[in-house]
């Protein structure tokens, strides 16, 4: 491929207490259609998210955040989310909700590698 591709991203944010709006990244999910790539990155730094939300059960976010993951990935194991062509589960993933995971607005961009904007987003938004 030559020449850069659209993409859109958004930050995945742990939201401990809805109504309050606070929230900690610990992701991205980037969507790049013309290289068929759906794909997200989390990284749950488990004293920090301690020193947030003292009472915040990792485990249970790690297995809401594989979720994302599943999704991303397709099919069966996805169940019917993973049956929709990519846009539409970029779509699913990213679209409001009022939960302890939660994502950003959604942010274009242009490309060369979806894989290497992924991981550089992550860097630069996450760790």
């Amino acid at each position: 491929m030559q020449g850069k591709q659209l993409f859109e991203y958004a930050v995945i944010r742990v939201v401990p207490r809805v109504e309050r709006e606070e929230f900690l990244n610990v992701g991205v999910i980037l969507f790049c259609s013309s290289q068929g790539f759906l794909q997200t990155k989390f990284e749950l730094n488990q004293e920090r998210l301690k020193a947030f939300c003292k009472d915040i059960d990792i485990p249970e976010l790690e297995k809401r955040l594989r979720a994302f993951e599943r999704i991303c990935e397709g099919g069966k194991q996805a169940g019917p989310i993973g049956g929709l062509p990519l846009s539409g589960r970029f779509r699913w993933l990213t679209a409001n909700r009022s939960t302890i995971v939660q994502t950003s607005a959604v942010h274009p961009g242009l490309c060369n590698d979806a894989s290497e904007t992924l991981r550089r987003l992550m860097a630069e938004l996450v760790l």
